[in-house]
């Protein structure tokens, strides 16, 4: 099997380049897509799309209703994204797919890995990190916790299909407007807990859903170089280890989220330190939980965990 590694920003840089293999494989697919008509401005046939996550293949759904066929590279909440690993099929599928929606800021670098091997002028590609104009230095690439993140994706996506079926672009533009509509639940839940519990004390184990905290109000007591570290893999500082162990025993946090999908010794230490001082424990998700929850619930319910553990110090490990 041709192996690409996703790496992330503060990782070390993208070390395997698509090999002989890969370009057979990707030639092939350009070959025999080359054969086969594109969805033209006036065509019935369904658009076939691609989030790199599935968090964003979702939003296409939804957007591109009954004219998208989306599918998603990284879906399984199971799989740590940090060391996901796509094979020449996932390549078959870029080259194949006539929009693409990715994080960027370093998060899925193996799509532009694949899509440079299989160039095709006709491709539309959404780059969120390049819509909402962010440097490569970004620190948390977790783009899809920020409110304002999705409203402009769904925007660009309803753009993009537009401009590959004409004939539904008003169809496209509704189903963004009643997208972003319905994320006003999740904006209100938000600002509730930030005028319930303005400042609340929480740790976390890396950057997952910093933005969301953010914008909650929250404040975030993890020095940032140990999310970081936890983040890519790499051993935090003893000092900041201590830190974060401080912010148990000495009760400061009122409560404490972890990435779910990538636990390891030094994590399932914090979340038994924290239980034993009582701090409640709430597991975050890096790509959305299915099956049940579309990107509005998932977003819903994680922002209801939080609210939840610091009125009634319930923990939810899971969704």
């Amino acid at each position: 099997m041709i192996i690409i590694t996703a790496m992330f920003r503060c990782a070390k840089p993208l070390a395997v380049a698509v090999s002989a293999s890969v370009a057979l494989v990707v030639s092939a697919c350009a070959s025999n897509s080359a054969a086969t008509p594109s969805a033209g401005s006036g065509s019935g046939k369904a658009i076939v799309a691609i989030g790199a996550e599935n968090e964003y293949a979702n939003v296409i759904q939804q957007v591109g209703g009954k004219y998208v066929q989306a599918s998603a590279i990284m879906s399984n909440p199971n799989t740590d994204p940090h060391t996901f690993e796509a094979s020449s099929s996932v390549a078959r599928e870029v080259s194949s797919a006539q929009l693409v929606v990715q994080n960027g800021v370093g998060y899925d670098t193996f799509m532009n890995t694949i899509e440079k091997a299989v160039p095709d002028s006709g491709r539309k590609v959404i780059d969120v990190q390049n819509l909402l104009g962010l440097p490569d230095s970004t620190p948390n690439p977790h783009l899809w916790y920020k409110p304002s993140t999705m409203p402009a994706v769904a925007n660009a996506i309803a753009a993009d299909l537009a401009a590959i079926q004409s004939a539904h672009a008003s169809y496209f533009r509704a189903n963004a407007r009643t997208f972003i509509n319905s994320l006003a639940t999740w904006n209100q839940a938000i600002a509730s807990f930030r005028a319930k519990y303005p400042s609340t004390p929480v740790a976390v184990t890396e950057p997952v859903a910093d933005y969301m905290l953010q914008a909650a109000g929250t404040d975030i007591l993890t020095p940032f170089p140990f999310q970081a570290d936890i983040m890519n893999g790499v051993d935090p500082s003893a000092q900041d280890t201590t830190l974060e162990r401080s912010l148990f025993t000495q009760h400061k946090v009122k409560v404490f989220l972890y990435n779910q999908q990538v636990t390891d010794s030094l994590t399932e230490s914090f979340i038994s330190l924290a239980k034993e001082n009582n701090v409640p424990v709430v597991g975050v998700y890096e790509t959305m939980p299915v099956p049940g929850y579309d990107y509005q619930s998932w977003m819903l319910a994680e922002t209801h965990d939080l609210q939840q553990a610091v009125a009634t110090k319930k923990s939810t490990e899971k969704l």
